[in-house]
Formats: structure tokens, C-alpha cells, sequence
């Protein structure tokens, strides 16, 4: 079977590089992909050019395409392709909505008790400010719709609370992603992520895995895209994971055939454990990334054949390695502010044991260089945490003291202190 893969990061890095163990793939393309997807044949289409890629897909007999990133899924590609006759994973515009707009996700999980912070959603500033006065901080407020990772603010102070709504409402940050506005309590506890294979109620739940969104050691800084993330999570009670899945994840993908908005793709569930039990931060429709570097090197089937599975409404029995995963995420300097293109890449050494995964890198004269903001993945697996993350910090070794690049160096250390008697 030809697969294109649409999509340019690191997340759809991990899927071709999955997609090309499969004995079934005989030509694997990425549209429009990056330089480091040897494994593909990189086409120049756009991910927003839904003409181009479904006549690509028909010109060079494409029998499955999935789609890697938010916003063509929210600009209808998956809806495209299935009135072309396409194979194509992934859900639907209305389906999709259930990340594009977080007002209409609460409003789900009102209708079908389904645990959440409690919130309110405002698009008048005057109103959105006394509301979250009178609620005071710590506090969440977050972007409606799509803002690339970066549209939350957890305010510590009433001031950062009023600042942020400010920026969102009344400056219009984000565009008309921040036309409105998502008020939300504050939850305390152990975040952790949860992705499953979905088709319309069926439901088939991956290994959890933790990511870490604040860009500096010790959660300091700005909320990013991610900066590294692991699987599975050592201090998480089996308990939490089948509450998550039988109390959230199932009700959800149920919820949405009854709304009339069947969901077909990668349902991403970002959850908090609470002391009340898990409850969920946001829903996206898309593979988590950078979780999915961290949760594909660990399944043991062929990726191919779960996608078809699923589609064809099979159980793909999915089964997962009993080793650890985790990845470090390298950075432009200035991320998630701005940042400087083209900076060289030193070579890093991997071995057996760690992988590189390419997001935002283009080729000059025969070295790598920057071209993004999150630029690289640096992964390993390990019988446990600990080892998988001494092995990509050691692969990080040239990076240590390169100006142009950061990374945390501090990934998923307090799970591995936490992790100690706990409940799996």
C-alpha cells in the first residue's frame, strides 16, 4: 500500500518512521514533511492546500492518507477526501470541533457528565474580568479555539488572571481564536495524556504517556507545544487509567455520535488526576505531540494494520512493549517567543537504544539546520524511565552548551522520584 502522511513535526516524523516498519507500506509519502523524513518521499504541497493533496493522492494511488496536525482537520481536509471516495484518517470538521473550539468541548461534557473543571466562557471583557475577581487565583484562562499550544495561561495572581484576558479579549492575541474566552478553576494534581483509536463508539485506548509543556526546568516559563514527554507514567494506579477510559474517554466518543458527530481518528484526552479522581484539562482530535515520539516506539503492531482495523470497525488488540519511552525536545533559543532560523546542527551520536526525531530541520549544503521551534526529538527506551532518559541525555551530550539550542533538562525526573510504592 502508498500511505501519505500530511503534516511537516515531529509528531508526523514519529508516524512515518512507524508506517515504514510495516510490511504492508510499499511507498510512503509526507506532505509536505521535513528533511529529516528519510524514511518518505517529501512532497511540497501544503497542509492547507486540500485541492493539491487529494489530486496528489488519486495521481499517485494513495490507499491511505492520515493527517497529522489540527487546523486542516478543523478546515475539513478528512471531509474532502471522503467525497473524492479517499481512504483517509481522521475525524471529520464537525467531529474536530471537539479541539477547535473548548466552549463547545465544556459544553459536551456538561450535557454528558463527564468530570471537568468548572468554568464559564465569556467573549465581553468587562464581564470575563469580574467573573474571574470573584472567583480570584489561582485561576486557568484559556484561548476558545486553536492556538498552536500556547492559547492557556495558568495565572498564580489575580494580576496575571486580568492581564491574560486582556491580551485575549480585549488585544486579540490570538485572532479569532481568542474572540472568546474559556474561564476555568484551577485543578490540582499529576497531569498525564491519554490517546485512543476511535471510530464512531468503539474505542480502543492507548499506554498513557506525560508531557511537559512549560519550556524551563522545574515548570518554569511559558506554556510551549511540549518539551519532552514519556510513557508509560511510573506513578499513575491502574485504577485512574480505567476510570479515565470507561468515565471519560468511552462516554465521549459515545456523546459524539449522539450529537451527531461521529469520530473517527485519534481522540486525545489531556487529564488531571485530582483527589477526586481524573478529570479532563482538553480534548484534542489529533495525535499528541510530542507523545506520540514517546507511545509509537512502544506498540508492537503494525501501525498500518490498527488504522485499517479500526476503520473497518475490528478490535486491532493492541499490544504494547513492557519497556519505558522518553523523549527531549530541542529547541531554538527564544522559543516559544521568536527565535532565529538556520542555525547548525551538531551531529548526535544515537545508539540501539536512542532514536532522533526530526520536527522543525531543513538541509544546507549537506548539514541540518534550524527551522523551527521545536527542532528535535532526542528518544530512548529502557527496561524503566530512568534508563530511557539516561540514554537520551547522553545522546544530548553536544547540544550541552550550544547557545543557539535549549532543552529541559528535567524530564520526567520527579516521576521517577514519585513513582516509588506506587499503585500500578
Amino acid at each position: 500500500m502508498n500511505i501519505m502522511v500530511i503534516g511537516r513535526g515531529g509528531r508526523e516524523h514519529s508516524l512515518v518512521q512507524k508506517l515504514a516498519a510495516s510490511k504492508q507500506t510499499e511507498k510512503i509519502y509526507a506532505a509536505p514533511g521535513n528533511a529529516g523524513m528519510k524514511e518518505a518521499v517529501c512532497v511540497a504541497i501544503e497542509e492547507g492546500d486540500h485541492d493539491a493533496l487529494v489530486s496528489f493522492a488519486k495521481e499517485n494511488d494513495i490507499h491511505l492518507t492520515v493527517v497529522g496536525p489540527e487546523v486542516p482537520l478543523l478546515e475539513g481536509i478528512v471531509d474532502h477526501f471522503q467525497a473524492n471516495d479517499l481512504k483517509v484518517f481522521g475525524p471529520t470538521k464537525d467531529a474536530a470541533l471537539i479541539e477547535g473550539s473548548k466552549h463547545f468541548a465544556k459544553q459536551m461534557m456538561d450535557k454528558y457528565d463527564i468530570p471537568t473543571a468548572e468554568y464559564q466562557a465569556f467573549s465581553d471583557l468587562v464581564e470575563a474580568k469580574a467573573y474571574i475577581k470573584g472567583k480570584g487565583a489561582p485561576i486557568v484562562i484559556k484561548a476558545d479555539g486553536l492556538a498552536a499550544g500556547k492559547g492557556v495561561v495558568v495565572a498564580e495572581t489575580l494580576e496575571q488572571a486580568l492581564e491574560a484576558a486582556d491580551s485575549m479579549l480585549g488585544e486579540g492575541q490570538f485572532g479569532e481564536a481568542s474572540s472568546e474566552i474559556v474561564v476555568e478553576e484551577f485543578l490540582a494534581g499529576d497531569e498525564f495524556s491519554l490517546m485512543a483509536f476511535v471510530h464512531g463508539p468503539n474505542v480502543y485506548p492507548m499506554i498513557p504517556a506525560k508531557d511537559h509543556k512549560r519550556a524551563f526546568d522545574g515548570d518554569e516559563g511559558p506554556n510551549t507545544g511540549g518539551m519532552g514527554a514519556f510513557a508509560p507514567v511510573p506513578g499513575l494506579a491502574s485504577s485512574s487509567y480505567d476510570t479515565a477510559v470507561e468515565s471519560i474517554v468511552r462516554p465521549v466518543a459515545e456523546a459524539m455520535v449522539q450529537e451527531e458527530r461521529p469520530f473517527t481518528g485519534i481522540l486525545y484526552a489531556g487529564l488531571i488526576e485530582t483527589d477526586k479522581g481524573p478529570k479532563v484539562i482538553e480534548f484534542n482530535a489529533r495525535f499528541g505531540d510530542p507523545e506520540t515520539q514517546v507511545v509509537l516506539p512502544l506498540l508492537k503492531n503494525d501501525l498500518e494494520q490498527v488504522f485499517l482495523d479500526v476503520m473497518d470497525g475490528k478490535d486491532p488488540e493492541l499490544q504494547w512493549s513492557e519497556e519505558s519511552c522518553a523523549g527531549v525536545v530541542v529547541a531554538s533559543s527564544g522559543y516559544p517567543g521568536g527565535y532565529v532560523k538556520g542555525r547548525p546542527l551538531p551531529a548526535l551520536e544515537t545508539s540501539d537504544s536512542a532514536f532522533l526525531v526530526h520536527a522543525g530541520t531543513a538541509l544546507e549544503n549537506g548539514t541540518y539546520v534550524s527551522d523551527g521551534g521545536r527542532v528535535l526529538l532526542v528518544g530512548s527506551k529502557g527496561n524503566d524511565l530512568s534508563r530511557a532518559l539516561d540514554c537520551a541525555y547522553e545522546a544530548l551530550r553536544p547540544l550541552h552548551a550550544n547557545e543557539d539550542f535549549f532543552y529541559r533538562r528535567d524530564i520526567g525526573r520527579s516521576s521517577i522520584t514519585s513513582s516509588s510504592g506506587s499503585d500500578e
